[in-house]
């Protein structure tokens, strides 16, 4: 009952829309229960009534031309429009659901998504918001149609025959025993089916992502009993729902078969003793076909809503997730850092469970500086860099940025002033021009080309064939690794941040590249605090200071000059690259 409560909260802004689909809902099902009345009529009145063959033929033409009327130019609109409202309010709750859950999704941490799959994640925020329409339509709208339909039904029988409604009625209490019974297990085998969906889901998109490593492997086969295996067990709990789904559908659709053979069986005995007209008889057969089709619907009803309702289930659940980096109340705006930088005892940790992958880290970072991280794999300084813009949050200590601990900024100013170039960066399957933007939307053109110049972009980017406007597919797959890093860099040059952080930004390039994008890393670097992850040392030589990392902290500072001469850890990694490089060379 709390994800209905949370989910009208959606709803509440289109009530009134819901209030006049209803209305005409009402008269579009009120119409078709002339039809029984109309027979009655005919057969009794007309045709079994006093008067000439000419007069009864006169009588027949105008009701059924009133009644022409009615169907042919009556029922259409307001059909169209009991239609159209219905699928309009559901659209436009989905879309605002939507909205909801994506600004959701981009304030969860960095943590939520390295524990959770794309693909389930996707599957929640398509699929199962999808699902949720039918609440809306069905649940809101629907339902109450239909049983108003089975009111005014059992209220016109009434009129006609108080006993005969009663008989076409005994069913009535076997088919809600029946309902509540039958879709009790409904809902969680919904769920479970959405589960096992979601995972399917997640497990092919990160096989399409990954198509690469599974053709370099030849593990095709490999892969195609690992989605089978997936396929399997999404197949059973579709089946396990199926089966429950087609027992409650052969129970209910014998309940509501029994109740029209009850009531012809009780008519025509009513009929032949003389207590019954042949009218009234044929109007309660079809008032019977009224009153059990709304039952009929309201049983597939249950069974749309039980469905509607997990998946309802499974977006709360994500919209519960936790916010794991927020603003403190009254968080201070930051136009413009300096970029002076302190870390004070900082240890962090990416799972409770887990061993701290930085340990009391202290260090002082002067406003403007050029820093350059190094040190082997699992060191912790990816982990050092992740923190600055508040990826995650220290375990213990505290980052200070311009004196102030970062947490009392407001994150998206300190986000702002904050740009970051990585190994592998996130091109969108946009255009070039795009992609440049995202380093400010507001920018010009001017403003665009420029930072690509800077960038060493704009030459390769001007001989594409439709230039700026080139399609660069997903995450920039029809570029080359270098024009990548290139748009990568000329988006933060349009940013013009503060501070700079490096992660890796040419170890996966070739040595011309390499060279390209070092110029244009020292250009950007130029006036702003930056902070280098190296992996090739010699393209740190001409920072201002060198952090070697080790086992979570730093355990060496100096100048590419004053390491060597301490002839330590850096003086040792130096030797071995340079010995790895004339072997290669």
């Amino acid at each position: 009952m709390d994800s209905i409560k949370r989910y009208l909260r959606f709803v509440k802004p289109y009530k009134l829309h819901i209030v006049i689909t209803i209305l005409i809902g009402i008269i579009k099902f009120s119409i078709p229960l002339l039809m029984p009345m109309l027979l009655k009529y005919v057969i009794d009145d007309v045709i079994g009534g006093t008067g000439t063959v000419d007069e009864k033929t006169k009588l027949l033409l105008m009701v059924m031309a009133g009644i022409f009327f009615i169907f042919v130019f009556v029922r259409p609109p307001i059909e169209y429009f009991r239609q159209y409202f219905a699928q309009w309010i559901g659209s436009n709750v989905l879309y605002d659901i939507r909205n909801h859950v994506f600004g959701h999704l981009q304030k969860l941490s960095l943590k939520y998504y390295a524990n959770n799959r794309t693909g389930e994640v996707i599957s929640r925020v398509i699929n199962d918001v999808e699902q949720t329409k039918d609440f809306v339509i069905t649940g809101l709208m629907n339902v109450w149609l239909d049983m108003i339909t089975v009111i005014i039904a059992v209220t016109i029988m009434m009129t006609m025959d108080v006993e005969l409604t009663f008989v076409s009625l005994l069913i009535l209490p076997l088919y809600m025993i029946a309902v509540r019974y039958l879709f009790g297990n409904l809902r969680k085998l919904t769920r479970n089916r959405s589960q096992a969906l979601a995972m399917l889901q997640g497990f092919l998109h990160e096989r399409v992502q990954g198509i690469q490593v599974t053709r370099s492997f030849a593990l095709e086969e490999y892969e195609q009993n690992q989605f089978a295996e997936k396929n399997g067990v999404f197949l059973d709990r579709a089946l396990k729902h199926t089966r429950w789904n087609a027992r409650t559908f052969s129970v209910i659709n014998t309940l509501t078969d029994i109740g029209p053979l009850l009531v012809i069986t009780y008519a025509g005995y009513e009929v032949i003793q003389g207590n019954l007209t042949l009218g009234t008889m044929v109007a309660f057969v079809g008032y019977i076909d009224r009153l059990y089709d709304p039952l009929r619907r309201l049983a597939n009803s249950s069974t749309t809503l039980t469905q509607s309702l997990a998946s309802m289930d499974r977006v709360f659940e994500l919209l519960d997730e936790k916010y794991d980096i927020v603003n403190k109340e009254n968080a201070t705006t930051i136009e413009k850092m300096k970029g002076d930088i302190r870390f004070r005892g900082v240890s962090f940790r990416y799972n409770e469970t887990e061993a701290d992958v930085l340990k009391s880290v202290n260090c002082h970072i002067r406003a403007g500086e050029n820093i350059a991280l190094v040190g082997l794999s699992g060191g912790g300084k990816s982990s050092f860099v992740s923190l600055i813009p508040r990826f995650y949050d220290v375990t213990e200590g505290s980052i200070e940025i311009d004196s102030e601990d970062i947490r009392d900024y407001d994150l998206y100013s300190l986000r702002q002033n904050i740009g970051i170039v990585l190994q592998d960066n996130i091109l969108f399957s946009d255009t070039i021009y795009s992609n440049i933007l995202y380093g400010n939307p507001e920018a010009t053109e001017e403003e665009v080309i420029q930072a690509a110049k800077e960038a060493n972009a704009h030459e390769f980017i001007t001989s594409l064939p439709n230039g700026y406007y080139t399609l660069v597919g997903e995450r920039g797959v029809k570029l080359s690794g270098g024009q990548r890093q290139r748009i990568a860099i000329a988006r933060v040059f349009l940013k013009n941040p503060s501070l700079l952080l490096l992660d890796e930004a040419t170890s996966a390039l070739d040595l011309e590249n390499e060279n390209y994008i070092q110029a244009s890393l020292q250009e950007l670097a130029r006036n702003r605090t930056t902070i280098t992850i190296a992996h090739r040392l010699s393209t740190i030589t001409h920072v201002d200071r060198i952090f070697f990392m080790k086992n979570g902290d730093i355990v060496e500072v100096g100048s590419h000059e004053e390491l060597l001469a301490k002839q330590g850890h850096y003086y040792n990694l130096y030797n071995i690259q340079r010995l790895e490089y004339a072997k290669e060379h």
